[in-house]
């Protein structure tokens, strides 16, 4: 079992399965927590959380969030929200994106080179904002 205590920053990414900006979603949460912030932040499962998944619920309660939200909708900002919790960042893929208007995902289900480093600049964008809520 994970030791949550041991983490400072949870990330929060759309579940969405529907549009490719929930996929973009999630595999930028994937990239910052191998790759730029191993062992400095956990993922929250929001399906977890709305079902009421209680070590999901003090975490998201006791320590801060950052949220990837694939559209305006703002499905995971909600989640966090509906715990009692304001997030202490939220990204929006598509806000992302219209500042990248060269990089846009193939599909949902395939996003192409487009759609991963679309998904790689969220990523960086998520791990700045860990860097910032942690002080460094």
């Amino acid at each position: 079992m994970l030791n949550f205590e041991a983490f400072a920053v949870a990330v929060a990414a759309c579940s969405g399965e529907e549009l490719p900006e929930g996929t973009i979603s999630r595999i930028a949460a994937r990239i910052v927590l191998d790759e730029l912030r191993p062992n400095r932040a956990v993922t929250i499962c929001l399906p977890l959380l709305l079902a009421g998944g209680e070590q999901d619920r003090a975490f998201v309660r006791d320590f801060p969030t950052v949220v990837i939200d694939g559209c305006e909708k703002r499905c995971a900002e909600k989640s966090i929200l509906n715990c009692g919790r304001k997030p202490a960042s939220s990204i929006l893929v598509t806000e992302v994106q219209a500042k990248y208007s060269d990089l846009k995902a193939e599909s949902r289900v395939e996003l192409g080179p487009k759609g991963l480093e679309l998904a790689r600049k969220i990523a960086e964008i998520v791990a700045k904002e860990i860097d910032k809520i942690m002080g460094e």
